[in-house]
């Protein structure tokens, strides 16, 4: 947040199941484990983290009734047929497995994260991964990205 004085932390978020980390850990070219455990002892040093070059854009499927009261149990078909497309990866956030089904299980289900060589792209990509899930009692917004990619194209 910006104040009078300057910019002010209201909160660290570090939770990965988080979208604001689903879309940028697909980035992450270093092994993260060794990342972890040097943060942890307090041994970090050394150059940043190095990240890909690609555009990640992520979209969240949530549960009919999100962000109240989730509805819980219903199925999910086409996870792997999205999860086959290049650039793309499903992370299950909310989901539960019942004899090799998947099921709605919380308030945000799935973020569909894809990379590509620009945002346009990554854009196209990501819903395109979406449109491949079949689940009735899910929703996404449609406008992740929208308005950045208007905004670059308007610029060339």
């Amino acid at each position: 947040m910006i104040s009078e004085s300057g910019p002010k932390v209201i909160e660290f978020n570090v939770r990965f199941g988080d979208p604001e980390a689903e879309v940028i850990l697909p980035r992450l070219t270093d092994d993260l484990l060794p990342l972890l455990i040097a943060c942890a002892s307090g041994t970090l040093q050394g150059d940043p983290p190095k990240f890909c070059s690609r555009t990640a854009l992520a979209v969240v499927l949530a549960a009919r009734g999100y962000p109240g009261e989730p509805l819980r149990g219903s199925r999910i078909e086409g996870i792997k047929d999205a999860d086959m497309l290049a650039g793309v990866v499903v992370l299950h956030g909310g989901t539960r497995e019942v004899g090799g089904d998947i099921f709605a299980d919380g308030g945000r289900v799935l973020t569909i994260t894809a990379l590509a060589n620009n945002l346009a792209n990554a854009c196209e990509q990501a819903y395109a991964a979406v449109d491949r899930i079949k689940w009735s009692e899910g929703f996404s917004r449609r406008d992740i990205g929208r308005r950045a990619v208007a905004r670059d194209s308007n610029k060339k």
